[in-house]
């Protein structure tokens, strides 16, 4: 059976020009192979086992031009085994039967094992990844998913613990450099025949802005140079202003609902409370350029207020709160600087979790412990029969005696001393800890 185009497999014939530059660039072997050092050095495991032909289950999880396709498109030039991709973009339950029937009779016709490839496998269902397990788990195939998201929320459970993880990380700015200048170089699949001059002023704007996505470096100067005419002397000159056309704006590496969102809004809450006012307004912005709900950061600021400033700064809810209502009045982007102005007071506010550790325990007294009933001179004597259960009888009116306090018995006797908030010594705190004091002497001191 023939293998699906999902890429030109290196045997075939050249690349057309008409193809992307990026695909026609795509490496054909490790050595030619830029990045991942960790991964494809010399002597590494993962080297090791492409050469030797003898790669176990595995997920290639990486952001965008990372080279996640392109170790794919390696392994199916030096593999023996049979190269089946699948996009999960395209591809359903009934492609992957199909490809697992002919793996089935593959191995027992010929013993010629499968090497199932799974592009995008964040994209596969619960039911589709289920589909694939049996056939890894009895040997039919050797799966490799590539994806750009977490695959501990992504892929299945039971194929994740069949499979490694090998984790690629974004391209640096000079191995993005060296990508690009073979490609201005390069006659036979490059743009070399084109006798490119890009200027230095040009080329480090362009390497800046892919973010280390060699795809995004590659089709900006792709664009570029279709959009510049040589000059008398044939070379196509081309400088900042053509890049920053071709690039137009960059769209950031970030998704609403997959590990940018739970990763940038840790490292928002992270800065925060380590008292970061650069840093946490630099995470708000990568949100809120991104496209992130302002009302969901509003959310998050509003919880943070209490579980991480509490009542060292009593403001800081009243800020925050301040903010989430002027998002929700003005709209985007106009309250951006509203997150912003909250942003720095809850940064530069005094930190207290006294609050968060106090409701901690006493939920865990809650949930641990017995449903303990009112004491009898807390409850209020509405009716004569309750006051003459003994309802509200012998409790103290704190308005009634110097200082508007009495001390007296709150919590049920089961619980008597339990100590439950504990002030700390940041901001306001250290206020409420000498008032309490004063009160309560060492009951609460």
């Amino acid at each position: 059976m023939d293998r699906m185009p999902l890429f030109d497999l290196p045997e075939e014939k050249a690349m057309p020009q008409s193809m992307p530059l990026a695909a026609r660039m795509r490496p054909q072997t490790l050595d030619q192979f830029v990045g991942q050092e960790h991964l494809v050095a010399e002597g590494r495991v993962f080297r090791k086992c492409i050469e030797a032909d003898q790669l176990p289950s595995m997920v290639l999880w990486g952001p965008p031009g990372s080279g996640k396709t392109t170790l794919a498109y390696i392994i199916a030039s030096v593999t023996r085994a049979q190269f089946s991709p699948l996009s999960a973009v395209s591809a359903g339950v009934a492609d992957l039967r199909r490809v697992m029937g002919e793996a089935g009779k593959r191995l027992k016709l010929s013993g010629q094992r499968t090497i199932l490839f799974v592009d995008e496998i964040h994209r596969f269902n619960k039911a589709q990844q289920d589909a694939v397990l049996p056939f890894v788990e009895n040997g039919t195939v050797t799966f490799i998913g590539a994806t750009t998201e977490n695959p501990s929320f992504e892929v299945i459970a039971p194929l994740l613990s069949r499979s490694r993880v090998f984790r690629l990380n974004p391209l640096s700015d000079d191995q993005v450099r060296l990508i690009v200048e073979a490609a201005i170089k390069d006659e036979e699949r490059g743009l070399g025949k084109l006798h490119i001059g890009l200027n230095e002023e040009a080329l480090r704007h362009l390497v800046a802005m892919s973010d280390g996505d060699a795809r995004v470096a590659l089709n900006a100067l792709e664009m570029a140079t279709s959009a510049t005419s040589p000059d008398a002397e044939g070379v196509r000159s081309i400088d900042l202003p053509a890049i920053e056309e071709a690039l137009q704006h960059r769209a950031l590496l970030y998704d609403k609902t997959g590990d940018q969102h739970h990763d940038v809004i840790s490292a928002l809450h992270k800065s925060l409370r380590g008292s970061d006012p650069d840093a946490s307004l630099y995470w708000l912005g990568r949100m809120l350029e991104a496209g992130e709900d302002p009302l969901f950061i509003a959310r998050r600021l509003v919880r943070f207020a209490s579980e991480d400033v509490g009542v060292a700064d009593p403001q800081a809810l009243v800020i925050a709160m301040a903010a989430q209502q002027a998002v929700h009045f003005v709209g985007f982007p106009e309250g951006n600087l509203a997150l912003a102005e909250a942003v720095v007071y809850l940064a530069a506010a005094p930190k207290s979790n006294s609050l968060y550790k106090a409701y901690s325990r006493v939920r865990q007294d809650i949930q641990d412990g017995r449903n303990e009933p009112v004491p009898l001179h807390l409850r209020n004597p509405v009716t004569g029969l309750m006051r003459r259960m003994g309802y509200g009888k012998g409790y103290e009116y704190a308005h009634d005696h110097p200082g508007h306090f009495v001390k007296q018995q709150n919590l049920p006797p089961s619980l008597r001393g339990k100590r439950y908030y504990i002030p700390g010594d940041q901001g306001y705190e250290k206020e409420i800890a000498d008032r309490l004091k004063k009160w309560w002497g060492e009951d609460k001191g």
